[in-house]
């Protein structure tokens, strides 16, 4: 597992990766061509991954993200040391926090 600020990365085996998966809309690369995991609302960081590869996420909050890397890559942040990911599936996980009568994702 792998994990940035608010953001966890979770290698995912390709027989493990749910049915459906490849219909899930993809997600674009923002304008310097990357793979936007999760954006700092507060900062407008980004949590990103750079190198050939797609993100496909369900919608809503809380909505599954799965990546999948054919050569590798590397996750990139501003504020954080830049992490290698080796080829493979993974499933983004952003974090959570409770708010009374609520739950959120953690706002960075």
């Amino acid at each position: 597992m792998y994990r940035q600020g608010d953001v966890l990365i979770v290698p995912v085996a390709e027989s493990a990766v749910p049915p459906g998966t490849d219909r899930l809309p993809e997600q674009p690369r923002d304008a310097r061509g990357r793979l936007v995991l999760a954006l700092g609302e507060v900062t407008g960081h980004a949590h990103a991954v750079v190198g050939p590869g797609t993100l496909v996420r369900e919608t809503g909050p809380f909505g599954a993200a799965f990546l999948h890397l054919p050569d590798g890559g590397r996750v990139v942040h501003e504020e954080h040391a830049a992490i290698p990911l080796p080829k493979g599936w993974y499933r983004v996980v952003r974090q959570r926090e409770y708010a009374p009568g609520a739950v959120r994702v953690v706002a960075d």
